[in-house]
């Protein structure tokens, strides 16, 4: 039985799934922020911080934040496990991608909840 030592026992169908639920969040995300801007033409700070104090709206951003990690999580994966075949290399890879990841969503949801 041949298995891939990087998959920790996943299948390709959850990958594959959480793509597209990421997707999906993050297509509706980014049409609500465009609407938004387009519906508040002189748009300030102060409504544009009143947005972001709902708590809806943080838990909304707190969705597509974690959507966009797994998103490209998923998908540097799947590109490096594709075009890097060096196994030392593609672990840095892999390595620095998830670490910065996790450094950009710690990132994210210090701003968004003010901790």
């Amino acid at each position: 039985m041949v298995r891939a030592v990087t998959s920790f026992g996943r299948s390709g169908l959850y990958d594959w799934l959480m793509q597209r639920v990421s997707a999906v969040v993050l297509t509706l995300y980014t049409l609500f922020i465009v609407a938004y801007i387009i519906a508040n033409p002189q748009l300030t700070y102060a409504q544009w911080s009143g947005l972001f104090d709902i708590t809806a709206m943080r838990i909304f951003s707190l969705m597509a934040l974690l959507s966009l990690g797994a998103h490209v999580w998923i998908g540097l994966w799947s590109v490096s496990t594709d075009y890097i075949k060096p196994m030392g290399i593609r672990f840095v890879f892999q390595l620095l991608t998830g670490a910065a990841m996790f450094a950009y969503t710690v990132w994210g949801i210090q701003l968004l909840w003010g901790l």
